[in-house]
């Protein structure tokens, strides 16, 4: 067992318990990685294309059915396949080449692409037809995230991580906030079906990439591989529950996912109206822009100050910020002080899922790390279903604002507990 993290099939692991690499890495690392680099841009590049997908495909479900019903299982189907099939899909890339796990989801979304654009032109679109294509979208998802990080460990070492996982969450974020403005255009000038069938072509870099690269995922790692099965894939939980430092972790990403998640996005319209900005077309871009450029700024600033480290105590302080920021947001009046409050919680929000992740990453055994990651995805994106009963069924009673602002509150107090608990796993596995 190793003394540094307290799990048991970790042995002589350099990594300190804080999951702080022990030189600090370059600015901008994993970009001056010439293997690492055109990885980014692909991975940006098909998160774009996701974003781009929902654009064009809400659009014509809203206007071809007008079902709320339907509305809400868009959000449940993006995310119920992280909840529920999160550390198979870790088994799955802790097994095989990382390359062909990447390559079967890229593949899978630009299938319902397809379908979705055949289903266009012939206007035979019907419900049914829509709820499974949403569905297969939401597994392509979960089936990319295990095995995408991955990539990032296997490209750069423990060393770099850090800067991987944080250049990796900004050129996500750009493919989030870009990818409405890129739907909307692309809705605007070719319309719905051209639209869709040219969204396929956003898939394309990174899938060709990954015939190029020489990287599997496991090139760095020495060890057998475990087999994919339920029971196999069910053990990592019995793996991570006595540190404390992974749970915590990974309680951290989901406490942020369940209680605000995407139900910020979903909530701006309500919250232009409240602000007296319901009108304005451009105020109300600019309140929806600014959390995603947020996430954008938080990434180039943490690689260009380096002050923020990958620990514990920084992880706790960044979702604590994002909690903070998440109740001011919710009680301000101040439009100006809400769109400063919005960038301030991007820029918490970034750096506390790249902190969680990177120290994760770096205490999870090599032979389960898949799995691991696995489980927090299970947190960070299949518990953001969630958010629609935190925000949702509690603003049916007391208004939109102050559900998020209760939210916002219990985030605060969860990080508290969390934090706590994982300072005193440090303080444990230092006496051990």
């Amino acid at each position: 067992m190793c003394a540094a993290c307290g799990v048991p099939t970790h042995q002589a692991d350099p990594v300190p318990t804080s999951g702080v690499a022990t030189a600090p890495p370059r600015r901008f690392a994993a970009l001056r990685n010439r293997d690492c680099r055109p990885y980014l841009f692909g991975t940006g590049l098909a998160m774009m294309a996701d974003n781009i997908e929902h654009v064009i495909t809400y659009w014509v479900l809203w206007e071809k059915f007008q079902s709320p019903a339907l509305t809400g299982f868009q959000v449940i189907s993006h995310w119920a396949p992280f909840l529920l099939l999160s550390v198979w899909f870790g088994s799955l890339a802790d097994r095989y080449d990382c390359r062909r796990v990447i390559q079967v989801a890229q593949g899978l979304f630009m299938v319902v692409s397809v379908a979705w654009g055949v289903l266009f032109l012939t206007d035979s679109l019907q419900m049914w037809q829509a709820c499974v294509l949403l569905v297969l979208h939401g597994i392509a998802g979960a089936l990319w995230g295990p095995a995408e990080q991955l990539m990032l460990h296997d490209y750069v070492g423990k060393d770099e991580l850090p800067s991987a996982v944080r250049l990796n969450s900004t050129f996500r974020s750009l493919g989030i906030l870009f990818g409405p403005v890129v739907g909307s255009a692309l809705l605007l000038g070719l319309g719905p079906t051209a639209g869709i069938f040219a969204n396929v072509l956003f898939y394309l870099p990174l899938t060709v990439f990954l015939f190029r690269t020489r990287f599997t995922g496991h090139t760095r790692d020495h060890h057998p591989r475990t087999r994919v099965g339920l029971r196999d894939s069910l053990r990592v939980f019995r793996e991570v529950k006595s540190n404390r430092t992974l749970i915590s972790m990974i309680v951290l990403a989901g406490l942020g996912s369940f209680f605000i998640g995407a139900s910020m996005q979903t909530s701006m319209p309500i919250f232009a109206k409240e602000l007296g900005v319901g009108g304005a077309g451009t105020a109300y871009g600019v309140l929806l822009f600014a959390n995603g450029a947020g996430g954008v700024i938080g990434g180039v600033l943490m690689e260009v100050t380096r002050r923020i480290k990958p620990t514990v105590p920084t992880a706790v302080l960044a979702t604590a910020v994002y909690g903070l920021t998440g109740l001011g947001f919710a009680l301000t009046g101040s439009y100006p002080l809400a769109v400063g409050l919005l960038v301030v919680g991007g820029v918490a929000n970034l750096a506390s899922m790249s902190i969680t992740q990177t120290v994760v990453q770096l205490l999870s055994p090599p032979a389960d790390r898949g799995r691991v990651l696995g489980l927090y995805g299970l947190s960070s994106g299949g518990l953001r279903t969630g958010s629609g009963f935190t925000i949702g069924l509690l603003g049916v009673y007391v208004g939109v604002p102050m559900a998020f602002a209760y939210s916002s509150a219990a985030l605060c107090l969860g990080t508290l507990v969390a934090g706590v608990h994982a300072l005193r796993g440090r303080r444990a596995a230092a006496a051990a």
